[in-house]
């Protein structure tokens, strides 16, 4: 359906692709990856002719409907709902014919033809689906959440919200081919899942530049890896992607090795050849003859490049600096609303010290808001925040460094937080991949991912024990999500994050807490582990009561009484015994006593909090 062949392109000076080879075939659903610049987005924009080719070829099925989703969304005049709309272009042109042909069937003298005309018009827009376009919209404005929008001004919008819509679009005009780019970045997770499901039922091809490996799981049987400017090819999703080129990494390795091997041979063999040519007396040519052949074959050899087996990646380690209090977090009935509309109803949290919860919760339910009345950044409509005693926050928002003069240079936002000299600051951002006269950028041109990297490498100097994270792996590329995942398992402080990257979600948090209906619900468990529970609450809100108040001494308020916590979780326990008494398979009993360990440590923190 598409081929782009030997294609060659220069953005900025720099060569980007020099011989490109990248083909869509009908009915392919394509994960395309590679780290931050290396250039898929720029792919996108030459197949859609955004952009131009400054070499090589790109071939088009005649008449091909491309839907392209892009990062920045659209303009449009009108409601959400008018805009929507447009995405039905053929059958808004029948209707429009209907609306003429019932004018012209009040003519008496053009009746006849008019509702001749009419009939074969109607049972076109009928076959199409005319009478179905309200229910499409309804399903897709439901599935991605964004029902709410329809009456609004689409120019009233945030960019979050017009690139929903922009996707809702694209999917009602059913092209033949889908170009997605980075779809789930402003969608929650009921909507990626949605989206998922309604990805593998799609019938056209698909290809989704994301970096949300969970996605990429759910959704593609092809992984394209762009790297360098060539495209490779893989079969599966992105973990059998991964495996994969691990394996092939290790085998090209090791040809290298043995091509190496051979070389240093065939050098040696040379070398006593001229020697044993020369010490004969008189000198023999034969040999000579010999040892120039064999170093004729060494120059047509076909050498193999050195792959790299581990590529530079940033160097993040984050070391608590110190210990804080027992409670690091306390919400006390904390209540908070905007413009007449109640957003969080009587919230109870106790972050304890080293804990790692995360947050869940649809687009609107309050999340980032509890992070700022945690963080004291806003003021709660009632109840109490409480912070713990010798805490040093680290708080990295969804969009880092806004706010900040983007005019700044990114060496001198670094060297405001962390008093070291030019030099050292240099070698330091070296080790987050910003290296040579990159440190001198100003912050307006910076990516999202380099604001992230840059916000991190504050953090890592500056020493914090408790991390707050708003969507941390929003604008990261895979190999940076990966190493901020490493850092925070070895972090020894309290993390308090939320999120919709299920990977990050379930690889770095032990408990989940979901936002439902302003009220607050914790469970021991990853995201995995507990999305059931939240499938419950949200097919049927439970309204939690508030528990008895604490002693005014104590802060430690949980969002149901410790008695209760403690006996269940104590129940959790001797199930998960009984489990490790019966299992015999390796894996499982590794598994098992992971979650035994988890229980043990949280029962004993809860008994410290009921003690107290």
């Amino acid at each position: 359906m598409i081929t782009v062949k030997d294609v060659y392109k220069i953005i900025g000076g720099k060569v980007l692709f020099e011989s490109l080879t990248f083909e869509i075939n009908e009915g392919q659903k394509i994960g395309l990856v590679g780290r931050n610049g290396s250039g898929k987005s720029t792919l996108f924009r030459l197949i859609t002719k955004e952009e131009e080719l400054d070499g090589g070829d790109l071939f088009i099925k005649k008449d091909l409907a491309i839907g392209y989703l892009r990062q920045i969304p659209d303009q449009f005049n009108g409601t959400a709902k008018k805009y929507l709309e447009a995405a039905f272009t053929e059958l808004n042109q029948l209707l429009m014919d209907m609306q003429r042909l019932e004018k012209e069937m009040l003519d008496p003298e053009k009746m006849e033809k008019a509702l001749s005309r009419y009939g074969e018009v109607q049972d076109q827009f009928t076959e199409m689906g005319g009478y179905e376009v309200e229910a499409m919209i309804s399903q897709v404005a439901n599935g991605l959440r964004v029902e709410q929008l329809l009456d609004l001004p689409f120019r009233s919008l945030s960019g979050g919200e017009k690139t929903k819509l922009s996707l809702a679009r694209i999917l009602l005009e059913k092209p033949e081919v889908l170009l997605l780019d980075e779809p789930t970045n402003h969608l929650d997770l009921v909507a990626i899942e949605w989206l998922e499901q309604y990805l593998l039922q799609y019938k056209g091809a698909v290809c989704i530049i994301s970096h949300d490996r969970s996605f990429l799981d759910h959704t593609v049987s092809t992984i394209v890896d762009l790297e360098s400017g060539v495209a490779q090819s893989y079969k599966g999703n992105y973990s059998s992607f991964e495996q994969q080129k691990e394996e092939q990494l290790l085998a090209e390795f090791h040809q290298y090795q043995e091509q190496q091997k051979k070389i240093k041979k065939m050098k040696e063999a040379i070398r006593r050849l001229r020697q044993w040519a020369n010490e004969a007396n008189p000198p023999n040519p034969k040999l000579f003859k010999k040892a120039k052949s064999m170093e004729r074959a060494l120059e047509k050899m076909e050498k193999i490049n050195r792959p790299i087996l581990d590529r530079k990646k940033m160097g993040l380690t984050l070391q608590a600096d110190g210990r804080s209090g027992n409670d690091a977090l306390t919400a006390e009935g904390v209540t908070k609303g905007y413009r007449g509309r109640l957003i969080l109803d009587e919230i109870y949290l106790n972050l304890r010290y080293k804990e790692r919860l995360a947050i869940v919760g649809a687009n609107g339910s309050g999340k980032s808001t509890l992070l700022k009345l945690l963080l004291q950044q806003e003021k709660p409509d009632a109840g109490v925040v409480k912070q713990g005693s010798s805490i040093q926050i680290g708080y990295l928002p969804q969009n880092p460094l806004d706010g900040v003069d983007d005019q700044q240079r990114m060496i001198d936002y670094f060297r405001e937080y962390i008093r070291v000299t030019e030099g050292q600051a240099r070698h330091l951002l070296a080790a987050f991949m910003f290296y040579g006269y990159d440190v001198f950028l100003k912050i307006a041109h910076l990516s999202g991912g380099e604001r992230m990297r840059l916000k991190l490498a504050v953090f890592m100097h500056e020493g914090v024990n408790l991390l707050v994270l708003d969507e941390p792996t929003n604008h990261l590329d895979v190999e940076s999500q990966e190493v901020l995942e490493e850092a925070l398992e070895h972090f020894e402080g309290t993390v308090i994050g939320v999120s919709h990257d299920r990977y990050f979600l379930n690889r770095c948090f032990k408990e989940t807490a979901y936002l439902v209906e302003g009220r607050l619900y914790r469970y021991l468990g990853s995201y995995n582990e507990t999305k059931e529970k939240w499938q419950g609450l949200l097919e049927k809100p439970v309204k939690m009561e508030p528990p008895a108040k604490a002693k005014p001494s104590n802060p430690a308020i949980k969002e149901v009484p410790v008695e209760e916590r403690i006996m269940k979780l104590e129940q959790d326990l001797n199930e998960t015994d009984e489990a490790l008494k019966r299992e015999t398979g390796t894996a499982e009993l590794k598994v098992l006593q992971k979650r035994k360990d988890v229980l043990t440590e949280r029962i004993d923190q809860l008994y410290d909090v009921w003690m107290n």
